[in-house]
């Protein structure tokens, strides 16, 4: 089969894109951009449900004012999606998923993984939904594709999939270079032990200082030791710090 060329296109956020072939003009999209434009039957409408009722997401092809043809697509799971987010949800976090796809075909996927979800959403409604999550408290979005993108920017912290669209990647706060799902879990587990690490050694740091300033005021110790300690609190947050390259993020959740 070969495929004709293409010239120049429009895209509408969320519905679909509309291209100029030798023979007219034909546009890929939803099923929903199809109904707004009148162009499925009945029985078209019928074979929609029931594709999607089997956990497809349907793309409807047109040329003009015909409908061409109705094509079937299944996301598949990553091997580690569930695991994945069963970590995350052991480390205390709420897992909700946004996602485009028709309702029959995210609610399918959300019982696999057993997760909230919200289907069939514009890159305007994620970021609505993104809104509303932040007001119980910061939230973090994992996504991969152009439509994330606002809202990857819009949430908390924005973490990208490594195999993701280039805008998604520069929108995203951190990405995942080995695009696993488990490396969420990961470098939430990393930002804890790094943020502990942190206090760790500005307790430590203004203990010490502090200690010896006072016992120095009092007379207690003399000056060279004040001096001494301070070195001392500089190497031993130094060597609390290295720690972190030894640690590892995939071990136990904590």
């Amino acid at each position: 089969m070969t495929v004709p060329n293409a010239f120049g296109g429009t895209a509408a956020p969320g519905k679909g894109v509309t291209a100029r072939l030798m023979s007219g003009f034909v546009t890929v999209g939803s099923p929903r951009q199809a109904v707004e434009k009148g162009l499925l039957s009945p029985e078209a409408a019928g074979r929609v449900t029931e594709l999607e009722g089997a956990g497809n997401t349907v793309v409807a092809v047109s040329e003009g004012a015909r409908l061409l043809g109705l094509v079937a697509l299944r996301d598949t799971l990553r091997p580690d999606a569930a695991t994945g987010l069963e970590r995350l949800r052991a480390l205390g976090l709420r897992t909700v998923m946004l996602t485009g796809d028709n309702a029959r075909a995210a609610a399918a996927i959300a019982a696999e993984l057993g997760v909230e979800h919200h289907a069939e959403l514009l890159p305007a409604a994620k970021l609505e939904a993104i809104a509303d999550h932040r007001r119980d408290g910061p939230i973090a979005m994992v996504g991969d594709g152009v439509n994330d993108a606002p809202a990857l920017a819009a949430a908390s912290v924005g973490v990208a999939m490594g195999g993701g669209t280039d805008v998604a990647l520069e929108t995203a706060d951190a990405a995942l270079l080995k695009d696993r799902v488990g490396g969420v879990a990961e470098l939430v587990v990393l930002s804890r032990a790094t943020l502990s690490n942190i206090w760790t050694n500005v307790t430590l740091a203004l203990g010490l200082k502090g200690a010896f300033l006072i016992a120095t005021l009092f007379g207690f110790t003399p000056l060279w030791m004040a001096i001494l300690a301070d070195t001392g609190a500089t190497v031993l947050v130094t060597a609390n710090a290295l720690r972190l390259l030894r640690f590892d993020p995939s071990g136990p959740a904590r």
